[in-house]
């Protein structure tokens, strides 16, 4: 019986995953759902892209974390649209949760959504969101073994981004190993090299970015 419910559970999650996917192609938003372990810098990321593009391009952020409001504070400071949800403990976000979080965005339409996801490399790759894209976000500061002992995450993402590359001097962080790790997981997928401290490597992601906006902007 209990396998009986867990599935349930499961099926429910994709039909309001799928309610979400048509909401956010029906306004011609892309969402990204930007997964990681915490400190990679997806709120940094977030920021910079922000920056970079937030005269041109309408974008909207729901940020998740268990408990604090810190990074929606952070964001909000840019002056884009932010809705906070707090899972009180729990180690994902889920479906439902950005369909609420969606009728607090202002009516006014974005272009392009973040979901900053909780940090975690286990839970969050399980529940689909509805996004259009996953992005897997990693740091050189966790060391070169993340893509081989969390595959699951680096199959699913459509891209990976490899934050913190100007501490890769001062780390044994084996960037050879780690590209050929996502390689063997998912041939074709982009790995965008990024410091978000300091600016380099912020024009490939703006690069895609903007191939995956064409279509809205």
């Amino acid at each position: 019986m209990q396998i009986k419910v867990v599935k349930r559970l499961m099926e429910a999650s994709e039909q309001h995953a799928e309610v979400v996917r048509q909401r956010l192609r029906e306004a011609g938003v892309v969402a990204l759902n930007l997964i990681s372990a915490p400190g990679s810098g997806k709120t940094s990321l977030i920021e910079a892209t922000i920056r970079e593009l937030g005269n041109r391009v309408r974008i909207g952020v729901i940020e998740g974390d268990p408990d604090t409001t810190r990074d929606a504070e952070r964001i909000a400071r840019l002056g884009v649209p932010v809705v906070q949800i707090n899972t009180e403990g729990g180690c994902h976000l889920e479906a439902t949760m950005v369909l609420r979080a969606l009728d607090e965005m202002p009516p006014n339409g974005l272009q392009l959504l973040f979901i900053e996801n909780v940090g975690n490399l286990v839970c969050p790759v399980v529940f689909d969101l509805g996004e259009t894209y996953r992005v897997a976000v990693a740091s050189a500061a966790e060391g070169h073994d993340k893509p081989a002992k969390y595959p699951a995450l680096f199959r699913t993402a459509q891209v990976t981004v490899l934050n913190k590359i100007d501490l890769i001097p001062y780390l044994d962080f084996d960037e050879e190993q780690f590209a050929c790790d996502v390689r063997r997981l998912n041939p074709q997928m982009p790995v965008l090299r990024v410091s978000c401290r300091t600016g380099e490597g912020i024009g490939e992601w703006l690069k895609w970015l903007d191939e995956v906006l064409k279509p809205v902007v």
